[in-house]
């Protein structure tokens, strides 16, 4: 099973930007995508982004346009760059290995333990 570890959270101001990272234990195309859920307090896991191995790229609609998911040169980490952030960004990032296009959590074969991401107003 593939080991996951996401960095890169932090506090931002509205408006700012935040580069969150997913190092894998093992290359990341030995999975068919890679993807990123946040969870704010009180609310559902949502799906944000997600790369499969052509590098088709996903977008919930409220990240299209903000947030870019990319895979790094050595192909055992996938970064998600999220600009112009905003107070309702804020959540706990998860990414995961496998899963679908539909980023409903169907087909996830591994979990990172998140990294909080604070935007202030």
């Amino acid at each position: 099973q593939v080991q996951l570890v996401e960095s890169g959270g932090g506090l931002v101001q509205s408006g700012g930007s935040l580069r969150l990272s997913c190092a894998a234990s093992r290359f990341t195309s030995d999975y068919y995508g890679i993807g990123w859920f946040r969870q704010a307090p009180g609310k559902e896991r949502e799906g944000v982004s997600w790369i499969n191995n052509s590098d088709d790229t996903y977008y919930t609609d409220s990240a299209k346009g903000r947030f870019t998911i990319s895979r790094g040169n050595a192909k055992n980490t996938v970064y998600l760059q999220m600009n112009s952030l905003k107070p309702e960004d804020t959540a706990v990032y998860s990414c995961y290995a496998g899963g679908t296009r539909t980023m409903t959590g169907i087909g996830v074969a591994s979990w990172g333990q998140g990294t909080q991401v604070t935007v202030s107003s």
